[in-house]
């Protein structure tokens, strides 16, 4: 497998998303600046600034995939699923460079993810 190929698409990934925290932790901060607001603005104000935050915690954990695969890629292991070992499908590693996990065994936990959440 060509990892170098792989590599240059998970740092420019690791480049968009932390470009991606800056700003959102920006957009956070000058939300919160004091200025003078009725309680729209400030309802306003504070849905922006939580869906900010929403926002930059599902580009760190991300972020913190593509540190992963990245690291799998130093130990010789990065295009192996994790849970049964098989060769990761190229088409999947082309759609998610960061994927740990082989079709099969992501759709086994998205569908233990769904049952627990209607549980």
């Amino acid at each position: 497998m060509n990892t170098e190929h792989f590599k240059k698409l998970l740092l420019a990934k690791r480049r968009e998303l932390r470009a991606s925290l800056a700003a959102l932790e920006e957009e956070a901060s000058a939300s919160g600046d004091a200025e003078v607001r009725d309680s729209t603005d400030a309802a306003t104000a504070s849905q922006g600034t939580a869906e900010a935050f929403e926002e930059g915690s599902i580009v760190s954990q991300t972020l913190e995939e593509v540190q992963d695969a990245l690291r799998r890629m130093e130990d010789g292991s990065y295009g192996k699923c994790t849970v049964c070992g098989r060769e990761i499908a190229p088409a999947r590693l082309e759609a998610i460079p960061w994927t740990p996990y082989c079709l099969e065994d992501q759709e086994k936990l998205d569908a233990k993810t769904v049952q627990g959440a209607t549980l």
